[in-house]
């Protein structure tokens, strides 16, 4: 169950929004072996000026930030196949992988609360040792 924030510094279309959202989703899937009905994504998209970046970008406007929560235990494999899953899945929606940073937060299972109840107290479905 992570969750993920997409942060960009461009406008870009209900449908381009979606699947950007989608294409973080899959990787998600893929690499943390999470079920496809597992979504907790949120786009943001900033203002240029409230969103600096390296001056050496050759399309600042593109810059993508993916930041995923997510519970402790994944491999560092697992987390490559994210890196890698995501960057492909933005670059064939025409964001350059050089200006896209994922970054990922792992937080224990007893300080991330589902429902009222810890989740080292909930059956997730799915495994988070991947």
């Amino acid at each position: 169950m992570p969750a993920a924030l997409i942060e960009v510094r461009r406008q870009y279309t209900v449908d381009e929004e979606v699947a950007i959202i989608d294409a973080v989703q899959r990787a998600l899937v893929d690499a943390f072996r999470i079920p496809p009905e597992d979504r907790n994504i949120r786009l943001i998209v900033h203002e240029p000026h409230r969103f600096a970046c390296a001056p050496g970008l050759d399309r600042p406007e593109y810059r993508t930030i993916v930041t995923i929560d997510c519970f402790a235990g994944r491999s560092v494999d697992a987390k490559r196949r994210l890196y890698a899953g995501i960057v492909e899945r933005l670059g064939a929606l025409g964001i350059p992988g050089d200006h896209i940073s994922t970054i990922v937060h792992e937080i224990d299972r007893n300080n991330w609360g589902i429902s009222g109840h810890a989740a080292s107290d909930v059956d997730l479905g799915f495994t988070v040792n991947v």
